[in-house]
């Protein structure tokens, strides 16, 4: 019963478990509000080091560019690499016949 649970079930989920990986893992990723709360200023998360960089009356806006620029790779990398597939899996579902 588990075998097949394992075998049939979780490979016919597979482009479904993606899905929910990626959208699950994006906005974790850009989340400012509670590692703002929560954690230490010493050590925050990229989102938060982002509004650290602005200060009171002066903005460097090179430098928050480079570090939006640098938050911004992994999504893209993930969409990249795991957008093909997805696609296929939402096609693959959607085909007739």
């Amino acid at each position: 019963m588990i075998r097949c649970f394992w075998l049939l079930g979780l490979t016919a989920a597979r482009p479904g478990r993606r899905h929910v990986g990626i959208v699950t893992f994006v906005p974790t990723w850009t989340n400012f509000f509670w590692p703002f709360i929560v954690l230490d200023p010493n050590s925050p998360t990229l989102p938060v080091a982002l509004q650290l960089l602005q200060a009171a009356h002066y903005v460097d806006y090179s430098i928050v560019l480079a570090g939006v620029v640098l938050s911004t790779i992994p999504l893209l990398i993930l969409f990249v690499v795991a957008g093909k597939q997805l696609v296929a899996g939402i096609m693959q579902g959607a085909v007739k016949g």
